[in-house]
């Protein structure tokens, strides 16, 4: 990925996000996670505010579970189904609502034709546009395996089958994913073309303004991977004993600095997101009263903040009929929206029975 083509997707997602707001009834979004344990503060903060914010809208939304994807590189299958219930809890504390707007939560292992496209896309990439996506090497990397599947080359195929089989014309992202965007773009544009029918939309990343969200280490990204995060369903004691292991520095002074005292601002961060207050106006009331009253000052800001989604979280684990329910509707709405671009695939590759 080109820095040119970054900056022109950056243009593209600026120049969307009115439209969004005004024409929602134009857009169907496609986003999701994968289920590998329960979301975090980044997670919240980085893309599930935002999806709340499409689905009030208006705008059509299929959350995706990629419950497939996680065999490419983690052993964690005995766990796949405890998570996928615990992501959809978190996802249903947090505002994504499939009784009141039209939001669809669904594993793709449940939706059989989603994964018969990832076979006729195969046949539209080569193992060398596969071999130099970016993403791949760095999953790859970040994998530790010593033997690479094929799975892992692959899943950038099953993931733009993930996108076109709802006819997602725009997908929230992170730079990090951009390169998955432009292959499903011309994945789109060469079943189009090759097969001469117009099936599928050229679909668009969406960036948000949300900053990036350091972990309790204060140096790399949130990641439950790395034990430097905050979970969402954490209580207000865990939440208080975290922050106060957060890294800062030794200046007893609090400023705002993002480039020189990165841990320190990132702690005003989570406090300024979880109170509305600027991250400087904080820091200037903190002053000099150092770093245990930050730490004092960020636990607080979100315990206030996820308080009334943390109690939410607790009266869904009593009732998980309701959970499940979401998730079978999810699964009925995807089949449903499959069978039907399934349908068109087929007849666009002459495969019907005559």
């Amino acid at each position: 990925m080109t820095n040119k083509s970054f900056e022109n997707a950056k243009e593209q997602s600026k120049l969307l996000a009115n439209d969004l707001i005004n024409n929602p009834k134009k857009y169907r979004v496609l986003t999701g996670d994968r289920p590998t344990g329960n979301l975090h503060l980044g997670h919240y903060f980085g893309s599930i505010i935002n999806r709340i914010k499409l689905q009030n809208a208006g705008i059509e939304t299929y959350v995706l579970i990629a419950d497939y994807q996680v065999l490419t590189d983690r052993s964690v299958f005995a766990e796949i189904s405890k998570f996928t219930y615990e992501l959809t809890l978190d996802y249903l504390a947090c505002g994504l609502d499939p009784e009141n707007y039209k939001t669809y939560i669904f594993p793709h292992s449940h939706i059989p034709e989603l994964n018969q496209l990832t076979i006729p896309f195969l046949t539209l990439v080569s193992s060398s546009e596969l071999n130099k996506n970016p993403t791949v090497k760095e999953e790859i990397t970040a994998s530790s395996m010593n033997s690479i599947n094929a799975g892992m080359y692959t899943y950038p195929v099953h993931q733009a089958a993930d996108i076109l089989f709802c006819k997602s014309n725009i997908v929230p992202v992170g730079k990090d994913q951009l390169p998955h965007i432009e292959l499903t773009r011309k994945i789109a544009k060469r079943f189009n073309t090759k097969f001469n029918k117009n099936v599928f939309p050229e679909p668009v990343a969406f960036f948000t303004s949300t900053p990036n969200i350091l972990g309790l280490d204060g140096t790399q990204k949130m990641s439950k991977s790395r034990n430097n995060s905050i979970l969402i369903k954490s209580t207000s004691d865990e939440t208080v004993k975290l922050i106060k292991s957060a890294k800062t520095d030794s200046n007893r002074y609090v400023t705002y600095d993002p480039e020189n005292r990165p841990e320190v601002s990132n702690l005003l961060m989570l406090a300024s997101l979880c109170s509305d207050k600027n991250p400087t106006d904080i820091a200037n009331e903190i002053g000099d009263q150092g770093s245990g009253k930050l730490k004092q000052v960020t636990a607080e800001a979100i315990n206030t903040y996820f308080e009334p989604i943390r109690k939410k979280r607790k009266e869904l684990e009593q009732n998980k009929d309701f959970v499940k329910d979401a998730l079978l509707k999810g699964i009925s709405k995807a089949r449903e929206t499959a069978i039907e671009t399934l349908s068109e695939v087929t007849e666009a590759m002459n495969m019907k029975i005559q």
